[in-house]
């Protein structure tokens, strides 16, 4: 198994990257979209994504239960894409984002990391870094920046490989 952690800011060019390094890996690539739709404004941005990707891509479309959705997609000749980390996270402590009965986000989490280092073939995470401004406004704002900041940590640590993007210039930081 090879992982990467593809880290930067909104538009940094992070998603586009990823794809560029799964088109690269001559694998078999499936796109694990994270996020749902709640108005029509982010509708056009996950229709942005969409266009962009290659038509022979498998999309699975994967709000909760990561964990479960990798050990299922994962074999060695497959690239899956996690796009992205940052959206799952928010919609499973958000409570205006609805998650089913019995979600918890420490347990989601703990399930990630656990199956991770045991999945075959190529696995590429998109996240956003959150912690380079100001400590937001808001308990829940705090919680998603702490949370996240943690979270991108951990996968780090677990990844051979991490970039992080900026103006859609890739920076290898391991």
């Amino acid at each position: 198994m090879t992982t990467s952690l593809i880290l930067g800011g909104a538009r940094s060019g992070k998603s586009a990257y990823a794809e560029k390094i799964a088109s690269e890996s001559d694998l078999t690539v499936t796109y694990i979209a994270t996020a749902q739709v709640y108005d029509s404004e982010f509708g056009e941005r996950v229709a942005h994504h969409k266009s962009r990707r290659a038509k022979h891509w498998k999309t699975v479309e994967v709000p909760h239960q990561l964990a479960t959705t990798l050990q299922a997609e994962a074999s060695p000749d497959h690239c899956l894409i996690v796009d992205c980390l940052t959206l799952w996270l928010a919609q499973c402590i958000c409570p205006e984002c609805a998650p089913p009965e019995g979600v918890d986000w420490q347990a989601e989490r703990a399930a990630l990391l656990t199956v991770l280092p045991t999945l075959p073939g190529k696995i590429i995470f998109v996240s956003n870094e959150v912690g380079m401004g100001i400590v937001p406004l808001g308990e829940i704002n705090r919680q998603f920046q702490d949370e996240a900041g943690r979270l991108n940590q951990a996968i780090a640590a677990l990844c051979e490989e991490v970039i992080f993007v900026a103006a859609g210039l890739p920076l290898k930081l391991k």
